[in-house]
């Protein structure tokens, strides 16, 4: 529970794109001028923000950056679970390809799990393939997470559980679900140094991504994917999230 002094606290460090109302285009407007997190968002004069962004959505922009919002609050249903997908322009028979799209995903939907401040208790992951045909395998999580690697790893063993050696696949998606909040979450404790350097480099790129936007620091493995796709233009790959 947040109270009324705390509010602008902890709205102060979330990027931008968490703001209600602000969509990718408003997010990539805003880091444009610099502003990367709702606190940056707070600090800049109301006149200011109305010049960049006109009357009505500047005003608007500077309430929610305060934690300020008219709207009549409607009791809704916390989500259950969120999704990420990629769906390739072409076949993609690669499973070395088909694993870099898991590994993406996972971080996409872990960065999501922990911007909302949840916890996954499952996954779920969803292959379509040229004949649009899908197959789906699911599994529950030993403990709710919101961590890349223990995403990713599930992530892995769900594709191998498809067995899909050469297959013409389109779309990839990987969902969490089960989700509650990340405080209702454990964490176990292992004795293994790379879980512990995991973690401090998921907290370096969150706020890093939190500054300056996603995709600002990546895996080795994705950034030279995609160093590979600008030089050799294969085939592109783009996101949508819902």
């Amino acid at each position: 529970m947040i109270d009324a002094d705390g509010v602008e606290q902890w709205l102060g460090p979330r990027p931008v794109a968490a703001l209600y109302g602000v969509g990718p285009a408003t997010a990539g407007k805003l880091h444009t001028y610099g502003l990367h997190t709702i606190g940056d968002v707070a600090e800049t004069p109301m006149p200011t923000l109305v010049r960049l962004f006109g009357a009505a959505a500047g005003r608007a922009l500077h309430a929610h950056a305060h934690g300020q919002d008219p709207r009549t609050v409607q009791a809704q249903p916390i989500a259950k679970s969120l999704a990420a997908d990629r769906a390739f322009e072409h076949d993609v028979l690669d499973p070395a390809e088909h694993r870099r799209t898991l590994l993406d995903l996972a971080e996409e939907v872990a960065a999501r799990l922990r911007d909302g401040q949840q916890a996954a208790g499952g996954l779920a992951l969803s292959v379509r393939y040229a004949d649009r045909s899908t197959s789906t395998r699911s599994q529950t999580l030993t403990e709710a997470t919101a961590h890349t690697r223990p995403i990713a790893t599930t992530a892995y063993d769900l594709y191998d559980l498809l067995a899909l050696q050469r297959a013409r696949v389109r779309t990839i998606s990987l969902r969490a679900h089960d989700l509650r909040p990340a405080s209702e979450a454990t964490q176990q404790l292992t004795l293994d140094p790379g879980d512990d350097r995991a973690l401090a480099i998921e907290a370096v790129t969150d706020r890093a991504r939190a500054r300056y936007g996603p995709g600002t620091i990546r895996p080795a493995t994705l950034a030279t994917s995609a160093k590979q796709d600008r030089a050799n233009t294969p085939l592109r790959i783009r996101s949508r999230s819902r």
